[in-house]
């Protein structure tokens, strides 16, 4: 049986280097992630060799992330199937690629079936794109900025210390305004935020925000995902003011490419099913989508 324990902040110093030389596109696959909502998806963490072995349990669902390290992956996948033996349920891995449908193929031939999660593809697009709104697709988006501009004194600012308690108050009046108290999956997302809020030094977290008029409408919070791409975890505006959504997305993704000149791409996570969201990420044309997918064990 794998010696799981409860994700805690200083599982960081561990955690992170295992998920680097792993080098993994999902945004599942992130320390920030696996620790904000850890207590939304009860996420346990343990190393198994040289991996990062995750699991969670969805009501009474309990299931494992693909393991995340270097070296034979086999031995490790084993100790996963027997965890899940011993503790009477079954074996499933989520958030899995194609990459890691290929591999579990491989080791185990006619052994797992798939379903596709597709509330959980993440939409990546390029960062240049972003940063620039170039072409007749991203018009609309230039055209919300430009009005934006032309009606508001306005500002970015990188989020600091100083100014981090200011951007968790335009949190809450956000919330207010969407009710948040309402939505499961929204209340579950502000326990999430206040955790990055809470440990934003410590998780290493990057953000920006937009004033007008000397007032926060945006803010938006991320980090380095793998070698090329950045990922977004959070970026809240207030919906009634015209281009604060595409401004702070334009304007911290300038600051992305002029921070890391290597990053190609930018993930923006998923939609989590929500039609609004589905809409507007696909309105960005995504340049890809990290497709995952459930591999459920059997005999």
């Amino acid at each position: 049986m794998i010696d799981f324990k409860k994700v805690e902040i200083s599982d960081k110093e561990w955690v992170k280097p295992l998920l680097r030389a792993s080098d993994l596109s999902g945004c599942h696959q992130n320390f920030t992630n696996l620790f904000s909502w850890s207590e939304t998806y009860h996420y346990q963490v343990a190393k198994v060799n040289d991996y990062l072995v995750v699991k969670g349990r969805l009501e009474e669902t309990y299931y494992y992330f693909y393991p995340a390290g270097t070296g034979d992956v086999q031995p490790v996948l084993e100790e996963m199937k027997k965890d899940a033996q011993e503790n009477n349920h079954e074996f499933i891995v989520l958030g899995i690629s194609l990459e890691n449908m290929a591999t579990l193929k491989e080791v185990y031939p006619e052994h797992f079936e798939y379903e596709e999660m597709r509330d959980s593809f993440d939409y990546v697009y390029q960062a240049e794109k972003l940063a620039s709104l170039a072409g007749r697709k991203l018009q609309a988006k230039r055209n919300h900025i430009n009005r934006f501009i032309a009606n508001t004194t306005w500002s970015f600012e990188l989020i600091t210390p100083e100014n981090l308690a200011e951007c968790w108050e335009m949190n809450l009046e956000w919330c207010r305004k969407n009710d948040c108290k309402d939505d499961e999956q929204l209340r579950a997302e502000y326990c999430a935020v206040k955790r990055d809020f809470d440990h934003f030094r410590n998780l290493e977290l990057e953000g920006g925000l937009i004033r007008a008029e000397g007032k926060i409408v945006a803010f938006t919070m991320g980090e380095r995902l793998n070698s090329d791409t950045y990922v977004v975890h959070v970026e809240k505006a207030f919906g009634e003011i015209q281009g604060a959504y595409q401004i702070i997305n334009r304007e911290f993704v300038r600051w992305i490419r002029e921070t890391y000149p290597d990053i190609i791409y930018v993930n923006r996570e998923e939609d989590m099913g929500y039609e609004g969201l589905r809409k507007a990420k696909l309105s960005y044309h995504p340049d890809k989508m990290e497709e995952k997918f459930l591999a459920r064990y059997f005999a």
